[in-house]
């Protein structure tokens, strides 16, 4: 097999890798795939250009990273593809409700920074992405590392939030986005079937995770999600709320600095460390449709859980989005 085209990401930093060409037949090769894991799990997030713009490539990549794991919601679209269970079928349409207005931008499918299933116990171990209908300018989606952010993070807000827990619940409406919210922000309308998302999920439990947690490699890493928190574990007072919106706009902050935006193209695909990223969206004029589609790759660091110990049983994840 000839060897991997990598480079790096960013130049001059640590975060992420790019990965040119690899092939189908390569995806399947035991060497290839400890490479490719391994620059994973040093970089954070890989960036594959020039690939097979099919479903059959977005598994192959997908299966390198570890097995597949069903979105949680049995609600959200999916596409079918064979051995490849819980593909997620994320479709901006044209003039579609859900608009916004953020820093004098009116646009769709805006997202702040997350990680994803934060109102799960369980955190998965990565997303691998790709686009299918791109629009002309904006669209782009935004990674922000955890490692660097937890270094860049100012000494006083670093002792005061280290240590402790977040709670999280599901909340898709938009215009209950509460920690960070950028000074221009308004919310026009809401995505359709958000009404339907928040009813199904108005009896879950809250779930908990370190703002702050320590790798294997002993790096730090700020992991707080500012999209769906509500607040401090044992904390829910109006000093614990000005920590997390302290908090939450610095990493608003650092990533106009830090962050890395990737402008798609139909035959680049990436992936993400669920537990050390946070990603967002730029968002889109509303003229033009978007399309992407996402696998989840199983696992969890262990250190998220429900609020009063309620059990992570099928009837709970199926009612989250």
């Amino acid at each position: 097999m000839a060897q991997l085209d990598v480079g790096p990401l960013i130049a001059g930093r640590e975060f992420g890798a790019r990965i040119r060409g690899i092939s189908f037949e390569q995806a399947s090769d035991p060497a290839i795939r400890e490479e490719v894991n391994a620059l994973f799990e040093k970089h954070g997030m890989i960036v594959f250009e020039q690939v097979e713009p099919s479903g059959r490539m977005h598994v192959a990549l997908s299966d390198i990273f570890g097995p597949l794991k069903d979105h949680p919601s049995k609600a959200v679209p999916r596409v079918d593809q064979d051995g490849m269970p819980g593909v997620i079928d994320m479709e901006a349409k044209v003039a579609e409700k859900g608009t916004m207005t953020v820093e004098g931008r009116t646009v769709i499918s805006w997202l702040p920074w997350h990680f994803d299933h934060a109102y799960n116990n369980e955190l998965n171990r990565a997303g691998v992405l790709r686009a299918i209908d791109i629009p002309p300018e904006g669209g782009l989606t935004g990674f922000l590392d955890g490692i660097e952010l937890y270094q860049r993070l100012s000494p006083e807000l670093r002792e005061r939030i280290e240590g402790r827990n977040i709670l999280y619940r599901m909340n898709v409406i938009m215009k209950d986005f509460r920690f960070g919210v950028p000074d221009d922000y308004t919310v026009h309308s809401e995505r359709p079937g958000s009404a339907a998302v928040m009813e199904a999920a108005k009896d879950v439990p809250r779930a908990v995770h370190p703002a702050v947690w320590t790798r294997e490699t002993g790096e730090k890493v700020l992991h707080l999600s500012p999209w769906m928190a509500e607040g401090i574990e044992g904390a829910e007072t109006p000093e614990g709320e000005a920590l997390v919106e302290a908090v939450s706009r610095e990493i608003f902050a650092l990533g106009k600095e830090l962050a890395y935006w990737h402008k798609w193209s139909t035959t680049d695909m990436l992936v993400w460390d669920n537990w050390r990223v946070l990603h967002a969206v730029s968002g889109h004029d509303p003229r033009y449709k978007r399309r992407m589609q996402r696998t989840t790759i199983k696992g969890d660091y262990g250190l998220g859980y429900f609020e009063g110990g309620a059990s992570n049983d099928n009837e709970i994840l199926e009612r989250t989005y």
